[in-house]
């Protein structure tokens, strides 16, 4: 018998590997510019509701271990329906907009490190990334994958010296309770510091290669996310501690490289924009192709190959529309609305998917109650978003909203003009994981 890929500790490494990438980058300033110097809080609450959804999530990859992930549960739960297509197309338009959010705030980076701060400049930046990575998939080239390791090593190094030396640099009055808003602002911006978290979900797509699965797939989703949220609490102390709340509302966008200037200087910023760079050139390569690919093709056939290779020439159409829909995206769209989107867009499926695993608990073996607790904490960090969105950056909720409306039209337009329905990967429970 050959041994399998991921034991305990290798899996949590894909796990962090994944979640530490540009989603710090991005929302430490959104997220800070609305929870002010209680971000740290906010991190701690998203790693919570992480740790919870990640315990469901790896409950249902054990039943049904499929490469469909979290569309194969949807359909499981809420059965070949329209509902659950609706949702399947919805959860492709979630990738597309998280690719557009990490493309946009490659742009952000990338313009600033060489001086720019145009709206033209980080846009095209930013198409020219998703552009460059669309020839480079079509091409079948996958350097940038083969580096990975190299990558999430240089992530991991970068952030731990950056913040170590932060924390012994801060003002301990940018800290202070009198310069706090109110607790509920920390509620507001859990929806942003969330998307730092997305990833995770990649530890049970390889749970068919784990050693003792059942086991392996909690223990490395709890290790993972624990590790990770340990990081993003200190990173967000180190930079609400060496900017002022006026510094990090001003420079949300790129707030983790502002913040390393007064203790590494210019090189700070820079060498900090670079490592912005690494992680969403990483991300983009990474899950354009692979993510977008195989759910467009569910959204749109409702079943998946036997055997789904990277091969573009047997199967390019998934990338090039998605590579066309993400670009309008990138051009109409500023970098707080899409990433609150993308978040939100997530926030809400992965809580369907744990309303609906409530009732399916006595299949997945999962306790009820931390079921219960990640549906219900999901949907009041929702509620939160969408009431704060709604007063502050109502757009955003159109935008949101929109892109439901779309999704579920498609679904309409696909089954009555194509007779198609997303089917269920698995076929039969897999006993051979319990």
């Amino acid at each position: 018998m050959n041994k399998k890929a991921f034991d305990t500790i290798s899996a949590a490494m894909l796990g962090i590997g994944t979640m530490v990438g540009i989603g710090i980058f991005i929302v430490i300033g959104l997220a800070g510019s609305i929870a002010g110097n209680l971000v740290w809080l906010s991190f701690i609450i998203g790693g919570i509701i992480a740790l919870l959804s990640g315990y469901s999530l790896a409950k249902l990859a054990i039943r049904f271990p499929s490469r469909g992930g979290i569309i194969e549960y949807l359909v499981q739960e809420y059965g070949e329906n329209y509902f659950s297509g609706a949702l399947s197309v919805m959860f492709y338009f979630a990738q597309l907009i998280t690719l557009a959010a990490v493309a946009k705030s490659f742009g952000e980076y990338g313009a600033r490190l060489f001086g720019y701060d145009s709206i033209f400049m980080i846009n095209t930046f930013a198409i020219g990334i998703i552009l460059f990575f669309t020839v480079i998939n079509l091409l079948g080239a996958t350097f940038v994958a083969k580096s990975e390791n190299i990558i999430v090593a240089i992530k991991l190094i970068g952030l731990s010296i950056f913040t170590l030396a932060a924390l012994f640099n801060i003002h301990v009055d940018y800290l202070s309770p009198e310069k706090s808003p109110t607790l509920i602002n920390a509620i507001f911006a859990v929806g942003l510091t969330f998307f730092a978290y997305q990833g995770y979900s990649v530890i049970t797509n390889a749970i068919e290669d784990m050693e003792n699965p059942k086991k392996t797939v909690l223990k490395a989703m709890i290790l993972a996310i624990s590790v990770v949220t340990v990081l993003y609490v200190a990173v967000s102390i180190a930079v609400l501690g060496n900017l002022s709340l006026d510094e990090v509302i001003k420079t949300k966008d790129y707030a983790l490289a502002e913040a390393a200037k007064p203790i590494f200087g210019e090189y700070g910023f820079k060498i900090m924009a670079i490592l912005a760079l690494i992680s969403a050139t990483s991300a983009i390569n990474a899950t354009l192709y692979a993510a977008t690919e195989i759910s467009y093709t569910l959204a749109k056939k409702g079943d998946l190959p036997e055997i789904y290779e990277y091969n573009i020439f047997n199967s390019y159409e998934g990338l090039l529309i998605s590579a066309a829909l993400i670009i309008p995206m990138i051009l109409f769209f500023n970098l707080s609305e899409i990433t609150t989107v993308a978040a939100l867009s997530v926030l809400i499926i992965q809580a369907l998917v744990h309303y609906k695993h409530i009732k399916l608990t006595h299949k997945t073996g999962a306790n009820k109650i931390l079921i219960i607790l990640a549906f219900m904490l999901m949907s009041l960090v929702v509620t939160a978003s969408l009431y704060y969105n709604l007063k502050n950056q109502t757009a955003t909720i159109y935008y949101l909203i929109g892109a439901f409306i779309i999704a579920f039209f498609i679904e309409f337009v696909l089954r009555k003009l194509f007779n198609r329905t997303v089917k269920k990967q698995t076929k039969e429970i897999y006993d051979g994981f319990f």
